[in-house]
């Protein structure tokens, strides 16, 4: 059985990713590697590579990547494998690395301090591209560091609550106890809704996603994971705030080590997911998963609603991944190119229409819209492609994330940002398991973080 093994290492990548992109740009005060010239016309080979064309909605976007450069005479191959961060550096440094690589954006920054890839303003410029005027700038400042753009974003993820409303009806709660700006009533709401047998948990009233989430629940209590200069603020006092309702959260639950094992029986892609067997009653879930779901909708009751600040508003703040340039690059121009286009509104309009291809030879399927990274292309698919499913929950849950990009967030860039990261995570099962205070656990990680902060801005 599928359980959600394979959903926390997406959760915690995507956390990962919050971590380290952002606002400024950081502090570091190592030398930029110097840009190459984007310019240059455009012929022979390129090789990308760090993912893999799994589906319509890559391969399509390739394809007219592809056709753009061939328009070039320029052959494109790609290397397909994910990306494994232990191994770039040592093949930066040696130059055996493809002209252009797709990485997690919580990367960005850490590689760019290092010198091991080089700033693209160049690149949009060359290819007559505003970035600001097509990506949104939330993203754009997850890619920048010491004020250089040095990646192109591609997908975006916002996470939102989804709501399991056959589980919430019979425990007599509604959508509104669930507006995480009021997290008393998503207390009182999680008690309601949580279920046990022999002293184990058979209904998780409210999963918070942790410790993968832990950031966006900083945000969405007004914290944050570093400031403006890239500098960890892991004991921000709204951090702490954020963590110990959370502990809250899964004491009601019978505490943080059955809830979470709970959740490790879940089959979380198959046929008997927690919704449909009604062992969630809502949760924080990144906005791929309602297309999980969508294979299974006659047995499941969904809808969903924002996450909300402390002050009302919605907020989207999530990872994904963005094309970079490596300093040693054999053919930097023809890798512009080919980033550009792949994330460019035609690209993302091909990819719109290869996905409703596949849900129309699909019965049962749904189209839950697609997350691009670029505010452009997320209008068109919005007005053009996205339609009522049918599905009156489903549609609502399609919204609470289109909602979310109204006011989209950073969490803030550092080039000491996967160490931050680390010591982050390291902190929250003490926590939930009553080992360490909050304070104490997130006072040790914040200490931690600033040795590795000092060491990757020192010169």
């Amino acid at each position: 059985m599928k359980t959600r093994k394979i959903a926390v290492a997406v959760a915690m990548a995507t956390s990962a990713a919050l971590l380290v992109t952002g606002c400024s740009g950081g502090s570091g005060t190592q030398a930029k590697a110097k840009g190459p010239d984007f310019t240059a016309k455009i012929s022979g080979s390129m090789v990308a590579g760090g993912f893999t064309l799994g589906d319509e909605v890559a391969t399509s976007r390739a394809d007219y990547a592809g056709a753009q450069l061939k328009k070039d005479n320029t052959k494109v191959t790609i290397n397909q494998g994910n990306f494994d961060a232990q191994k770039f550096v040592a093949q930066a440094a040696s130059g055996n690395l493809p002209d252009l690589v797709l990485m997690d954006r919580q990367y960005v920054a850490t590689y760019a301090s290092k010198g091991l890839i080089v700033p693209l303003d160049e690149c949009y410029s060359a290819q007559k591209v505003t970035p600001q005027d097509h990506y949104y700038s939330s993203l754009l400042d997850d890619v920048r560091y010491s004020g250089d753009i040095y990646g192109i974003p591609q997908f975006w993820q916002p996470q939102a609550i989804l709501l399991n409303t056959r589980v919430m009806d019979a425990a007599g709660v509604t959508a509104d106890d669930l507006d995480t700006s009021k997290p008393d009533k998503i207390l009182a709401a999680t008690k309601k809704m949580y279920k046990e047998a022999d002293g184990k948990p058979t209904t998780l009233g409210f999963d918070p996603q942790l410790p993968g989430s832990a950031n966006m629940w900083f945000l969405a209590f007004g914290g944050k994971v570093v400031d403006r200069n890239g500098k960890p603020a892991l004991d921000d006092p709204a951090n702490i705030k954020a963590l110990e309702w959370l502990q809250q959260v899964y004491e009601a639950q019978g505490g943080y080590e059955k809830a979470y094992s709970f959740g490790q029986t879940w089959d979380f892609f198959g046929a008997k997911n927690q919704f449909t067997t009604d062992q969630v009653g809502a949760g924080l879930y990144a906005q791929w998963y309602p297309n999980v779901l969508a294979d299974f909708a006659a047995n499941t009751s969904l809808s969903g609603v924002p996450m909300r600040g402390t002050d009302g508003k919605p907020i989207a703040a999530a990872g994904g991944s963005a094309y970079v340039i490596p300093a040693k690059a054999k053919n930097p121009a023809a890798a512009c190119k080919w980033a550009i286009a792949d994330t460019s509104d035609n690209a993302w309009i091909a990819a719109a229409e290869a996905r409703l291809e596949t849900v129309k030879k699909t019965p049962g399927k749904l189209f839950t819209g697609l997350f691009t990274g670029s505010s452009t292309a997320d209008k068109i698919i919005k007005d053009k492609y996205l339609k009522p499913t049918g599905n009156k929950g489903f549609d609502e849950a399609i919204n609470a994330y289109y909602e979310e990009l109204s006011n989209p967030a950073s969490l803030g860039s550092s080039p000491a940002g996967l160490q931050i990261n680390t010591e982050l995570q390291n902190a929250i099962v003490p926590v939930m398991t009553g080992k360490k205070s909050v304070k104490d656990a997130l006072g040790d990680a914040q200490a931690a973080a600033m040795v590795a902060y000092n060491q990757a801005v020192k010169k």
